[in-house]
């Protein structure tokens, strides 16, 4: 939306001017039930009031307070009408002629229910046709609820009143109080941020309980719509939470912040989840509506774990400005793992395996982008931030501080949090305030560390260099250290980096690959000779950072890499796979490895992985491999091959098990000749039976959008099964399938459904583009390159940044894998004039055809 950027120097300047003491606000939803059409443009409106109270540092000086709403009412500074026309402009309200001292603003406002997951989102459940409401923030979106100073270093208390209809709910950051009128008038919250404040509202089912200790009780609470209740498994979230609790108020040695904890699974949310202090939202897929395999339920947990972390990192301390937003998300996402893999109890003890094997994949190809940066990224606005939740910021920066665990120790590593908890709770913070309690608690001077591992953007690559004599005996053995070239475009120098890795030793016994030694070392440098290893008898296996305590690429050398080829699947352990695993799919993107190779390697050690998360990742990359970086020539023959493989594995999977629902999902994904088509279908109506497998609601969904993808489930097909499942799942899945529909008509309405209209909700627009881009339809959809550069701008400037980045991203030709989308690329590029975040979008989308165009001709080669 034009308007709505803050730059840093704006926010600075209206920091160092500004003390924000508290709000008062006051939001009227008892029209919620009856608002606007929440499925097409109009979507209502609400009353909101908003009374703020802060400090100027200046008398006489000019400011402004955000504000994105459809009309103003009121505006009174200091108790001064002010003209509402005059001083709101482009989202602003311009407040002039402060006193010194305090000042109170008060601010009359209609702002909109949206149905976009920003602001106030308006859900409509098709089960009940009741209303939900839900509040998401981050980052700049509390001032689409009230006037607000948007930006996360000036902190403030925060009461809310609210007017509801009658019978629902109203959940906030405070313990939620007994209504007086369908008016719920919440306590103030403690000091915190406007973009982790939050109100969730409806008619919601919930489950409630405490956590227990040391003499203070917190309580628990679950939500979700009732149509959800029955499948909603609360004692297992429960669980998980209080895990978290015990973990995390042992290592931060500070007590849960906050009166209260709520987990609220709400519809058509954008992200995963958010971490709004003491009232957390997440995406209600996470109830489980069909039978589902452990990883999903893995990825709930370290969801759930990595919201409740941020009630320290980001909530209790928080960012000063949004380029250490990686000291929020890295630092999340870090813990959240290491409680899985560490705290007692836990289910998911091998948690380790599932983060190399899917964050880290995810951090190395945002790594290898013409965008990567370094994880301390430099933010000049909010359009800079608003791209910049990625891979870097998530999972390199969890990766490093995984390094960074092992540079420092980990006990010396929670002592520093603990100390910076302490030193800072309820303000804001920069990266020298954690480093230096880092420091001190180490005893490691860890500025040369954040300058070359935080400071700086790209990967390196690690490979052993070996010399054995002739009876096998190691003379020398060295690591050597390369700094690739930054990608064209990206900011920066190419650097070498200390880092702390293992070398593992692994031989064969009876079929077996068995760890059988371990060294841990500091590696820094070009080339770092390892004296330890001279002497000893050379062993079948080599392995560079084993236990995957750094963030690097690495290569095996020529031995190990013969071994772990024809044994990949016979690793005694999970993390040692999946970091053979990672490997090669690395190589495969980076065109080492030829496509047809990588489902070679695939096919011959898949059917020995028991970690059901590495194989549902295997089954991902495979498909993505031989779609995008298989030669075209022989790509239908590899497809034909992995569709039978999946096939064969499903047949042969443990009946009921997590396998055979995963290899039913690949198998799914992938049938293309009559036969198996023919299979889907009688999965589908009963005609056929795969013992044990149960085709319940999401698998059936699954089988018909693929017929539907191949033309043998039409209009009247999808409509059966969307009357076997009216929710709002149900309708999701539907507009797939319609979208899918191989034939000129179905596409021309999604795209017009996407591109030409703005009616539909943020999930159903994401649901379209999933159905639209169908990988064995390139033909079909050839002609949408150019409108879609056509469209694009336009799409950036007038929709809301979260529909018009799906729209970008969801969008862009990525199947049509030749140099003439690159020339069409980069002549839009060049006369287009988009803005940055924009541009960085597109030269990502770019970067991925030419990766491919890469990949296919070493497949070609091959």
């Amino acid at each position: 939306m034009p308007g709505t950027n803050l730059t840093r120097d704006e926010a600075q300047q209206r920091a160092r001017l500004l003390t924000v003491d508290a709000y008062e606000i006051d939001l009227d939803l008892s029209g919620a039930q009856e608002g606007g059409d929440a499925a097409g443009g109009d979507h209502g409106t609400f009353r909101s009031v908003t009374t703020v109270r802060f400090d100027s540092a200046e008398a006489g000086a000019d400011s402004f307070i955000d504000l994105v709403a459809p009309a103003v009412h009121e505006v009174r500074l200091n108790g001064e009408a002010l003209d509402a026309g005059e001083v709101f402009k482009d989202s602003r309200i311009a407040l002039t002629g402060l006193r010194a001292g305090r000042n109170e603003l008060r601010v009359v406002a209609d702002c909109a229910y949206t149905n976009t997951g920003e602001g106030l989102h308006r859900f409509v459940d098709p089960v009940d046709q009741q209303a939900y409401l839900y509040t998401q923030f981050e980052v700049p979106d509390a001032r689409r609820v009230y006037a607000s100073f948007e930006q996360p270093d000036l902190k403030a208390t925060f009461q809310f009143t609210v007017k509801a209809p009658e019978g629902w709910t109203v959940i906030s950051n405070s313990p939620t109080p007994e209504p007086r009128d369908n008016v719920w008038r919440f306590a103030p919250t403690p000091r915190i941020s406007t973009y982790i404040t939050a109100l969730i509202a409806g008619p919601y089912h919930s489950v409630h309980s405490t956590y227990e200790k040391d003499g203070r009780s917190v309580p628990l609470g679950i939500y979700c719509r009732p149509s959800l209740a029955e499948h909603l498994d609360a004692e297992q979230i429960f669980e998980v939470t209080r895990q978290g609790f015990e973990w995390f108020q042992e290592k931060f040695d500070y007590a849960y912040p906050f009166a209260k904890y709520d987990q609220l699974f709400v519809p058509e949310f954008n992200a995963g989840a958010m971490e709004n202090a003491g009232a957390v939202t997440i995406r209600d897929q996470y109830v489980f509506r069909s039978k589902v395999t452990d990883a999903a339920y893995e990825v709930r947990a370290e969801t759930i774990l990595h919201e409740l972390a941020h009630m320290w990192f980001g909530d209790l301390v928080t960012m000063e400005w949004w380029n250490d937003l990686w000291l929020n998300e890295s630092f999340a996402t870090y813990t959240s793992i290491a409680c899985q893999a560490y705290a007692p109890g836990s289910k998911w003890p091998h948690s380790w395996t599932t983060f190399a094997n899917s964050m880290k994949t995810w951090a190395y190809r945002q790594d290898q982008l013409p965008s990567t940066h370094p994880i301390m990224a430099e933010i000049n606005d909010l359009d800079d931030v608003l791209v910049n939740f990625d891979g870097i910021t998530y999972a390199k920066g969890a990766s490093v501080l995984k390094q960074l665990v092992a540079y420092v120790g980990m006990d010396e590593f929670f002592q520093g949090v603990q100390a910076y908890f302490k030193a800072h709770a309820f303000k804001n913070t920069r990266l020298s305030d954690l480093l230096g309690a880092l420091e001190e608690t180490s005893g490691r001077d860890l500025k040369t560390w954040s300058k070359k591992w935080l400071e700086t953007a790209g990967i390196n690559i690690l490979r052993p260099e070996i010399e054995v004599d002739a009876q096998g005996v190691i003379t020398s053995f060295a690591v050597k250290q390369e700094a690739p070239a930054l990608p064209p475009g990206a900011k920066g120098e190419p650097v070498l980096r200390p880092h702390r890795i293992a070398i593992g030793s692994y031989e064969l016994q009876d079929g077996k690959l068995v760890r059988t030694g371990r060294i841990e070392l500091d590696v820094d440098g070009a080339l770092t000779p390892v004296p330890q290893l001279a002497g000893t008898r050379r062993p079948a296996v080599f392995l560079l950072n084993d236990d995957d305590l750094s963030y690097a690429k690495v290569r095996l050398d020529e031995e190990s890499l013969k071994v772990v080829t024809e044994h990949l699947g016979d690793f005694t352990e999970s993390l040692p796979r999946a970091l053979s695993w990672a490997s090669a799919w690395d190589m495969t993107r980076d065109a080492e490895l030829p496509a047809r190779d990588y489902l070679a390697l695939v096919r011959s050690g898949i059917g020995k992985e028991s970690d059901i998360g590495v194989v549902q990742s295997l089954h991902r990359q495979v498909k993505l491999a031989l779609d995008l970086y298989a030669a075209p020539e022989w790509r239908e023959t590899g497809l034909a091959a992995w569709t039978a493989e999946t096939l064969e594995q499903l047949r042969a999977a443990e009946a009921g098990s997590d396998h055979q629902l995963a290899w039913a999902r690949a198998f799914a994904a992938s049938a293309r000749t009559e036969e198996q088509l023919d299979l889907l279908q009688g999965l589908l109506d009963g005609t056929e039976e795969i013992s044990g497998l149960a085709v319940d609601t999401e698998l059936r969904w699954s089988l018909v959008q693929r017929l539907a993808a191949t033309g043998r489930a039409d209009e009247k097909a999808i409509a059966a099964e969307l009357e076997r499942d009216k929710t709002s799942a149900g309708e999701r899945h539907a507009a797939t399938a319609r979208a899918a529909r191989p034939t000129d008509r179905a596409k021309d309405e999604a795209w017009a459904s996407v591109v030409e209209s703005d009616r539909l909700p943020n999930a159903v627009q994401e649901a379209v583009i999933g159905g639209f881009v169908q990988s064995d339809q390139r033909e079909l959809l050839a002609s949408y390159t150019a409108k879609y550069f056509d469209a694009v701008k336009d799409i950036w400037n007038s929709r809301s940044h979260e529909m018009a980045q799906q729209i970008v991203v969801g969008l862009y030709p990525a199947l049509q894998v030749s140099q003439e989308t690159l020339d069409a690329t980069d002549a839009w590029l060049a006369s287009a004039e988009p803005s940055a975040a924009l541009r960085r979008l597109i030269t990502e989308s770019r970067a991925g055809i030419e990766r491919a165009l890469k990949a296919q001709a070493a497949d070609a080669a091959a």
